[in-house]
């Protein structure tokens, strides 16, 4: 019995949590509980209001939406988990749960930033060359990029999981953190880990600073053509439609280049805890909020639909 239980331990990890060193857990948890309800909310309003309203069935709103699933997919990756956690008291995470939990937090961290990148694409076609919009963002096309982000995603994640979660683990298996985490995953092996910090690198290269430089290119591009045409109504409105996109990407890729382009050891379990605490659950909660306040379709297609609720 002894050595059975000795064995279960042995496949599975403890997760310390959110900020342990935290004088008030209760306080932190509603906290989170109140962001989740409100990215999980605001998130599946907008991907209803976008389905159901036919002015919205564009290919800006489109992939608009595939934002909005990626958001409330990428913050219940992680929060249920944590939350169950703490009310039931238990902090082990199985083996399997553990690299699962990881697979699905790569693959949509890796979707958002391949979407992200399209999106800026998607701007650049409507605001520099909107008499062949039509043509180059046709819904085949849109729901090509949607399978492309979507399917990079989960290619990378799946290298990216199967790599760490085979690395020998000494000593102590518990992750200083509240979710499986590949940083904090690595902390624990006693392997040299540096031929994988390069091909994380390289990783991170690819789906991270290649994708912030083509969507700074997008927007550089973008500006060059506003800064041409005539009209102040023509200017305003291309750089209305920009500044949501463009707060998006500034809040998402900050924190992502912060944790995975630079080396596991170079910053703190807490640093990598606060940073990733604004991509995966304060990020998900403000998507909705800046796309629908600075957003006259979105809002409108929000007060028809509650005109028609009210009749």
């Amino acid at each position: 019995m002894d050595l059975d239980q000795k064995n279960e331990t042995a496949t599975e990890f403890i997760l310390l949590g959110l900020f342990p060193w935290f004088r008030y857990p209760y306080l932190l948890i509603l906290i989170i509980l109140f962001i989740y309800t409100i990215a999980f909310t605001g998130n599946s309003i907008l991907i209803f209001l976008i389905w159901l309203d036919s002015c919205l069935h564009t290919p800006m709103y489109f992939l608009l939406s595939q934002l909005s699933l990626l958001d409330l997919a990428y913050i219940s990756s992680t929060v249920p988990k944590m939350v169950t956690n703490y009310f039931t008291g238990r902090k082990n995470i199985s083996y399997f749960a553990c690299a699962t939990q990881l697979f699905f937090f790569l693959t949509l961290g890796v979707a958002e930033c391949i979407l992200l990148t399209l999106m800026a694409y998607d701007r650049y076609v409507a605001i520099c060359n909107p008499l062949s919009y039509t043509v180059l963002m046709n819904p085949k096309v849109c729901l090509q990029m949607a399978a492309a982000a979507w399917i990079g995603g989960a290619l990378a994640a799946l290298v990216h999981t199967i790599y760490p979660m085979n690395f020998p683990i000494c000593g102590s298996r518990e992750i200083n953190h509240y979710f499986c985490e590949m940083p904090a995953i690595l902390r624990m092996t006693c392997v040299d880990i540096s031929a994988y910090e390069m091909v994380k690198f390289v990783s991170t290269i690819v789906f991270l600073l290649v994708p912030f430089i083509l969507i700074l290119a997008s927007y550089t591009l973008i500006f060059l053509c506003v800064l041409r045409m005539n009209t102040c109504k023509g200017k305003n409105k291309a750089l209305a439609t920009c500044s949501s996109h463009l707060t998006v990407v500034s809040l998402y890729f900050g924190q992502a280049i912060f944790i995975y382009m630079t080396p596991t050891s170079s910053h703190t379990p807490e640093q990598d805890q606060i940073g990733t605490v604004l991509g995966t659950i304060v990020t998900p909660m403000l998507n909705p909020l800046i796309y629908s306040l600075r957003n006259k379709e979105v809002v409108g297609a929000l007060r028809k639909c509650m005109g028609r609720c009210c009749k």
